[in-house]
């Protein structure tokens, strides 16, 4: 594997681990350690805006492929954070 595919390989399952935490911490998921459903919005806030500040530092310097792929799992995860928010409000 060359370099730079390497170092894709490796950015895209950064991505993919910051993607499973947070819909981890919204309780979309099961947490694998306690296999309970677990639901953290502020854990979940603070790293969607990780993934937030990883973008603004990266995004010119992302392939296409990359680009892509890391606005789509921003998208994602603040649908899913405004869905779960939502829940918490009583009518």
């Amino acid at each position: 594997m060359e370099s730079n595919e390497r170092e894709s390989f490796l950015f895209i399952n950064l991505l993919f681990s910051l993607q499973m935490t947070a819909m981890q911490q919204l309780g979309k998921l099961k947490n694998p350690t306690t296999d309970a459903i677990e639901r953290d919005l502020e854990g979940a806030q603070a790293t969607i805006d990780i993934l937030e500040v990883l973008y603004k530092k990266t995004h010119n310097n992302l392939d296409e492929q990359e680009e892509k792929l890391f606005s789509t799992i921003l998208q994602e995860l603040k649908l899913n954070y405004v869905d779960e928010k939502n829940k918490g409000i009583t009518s």
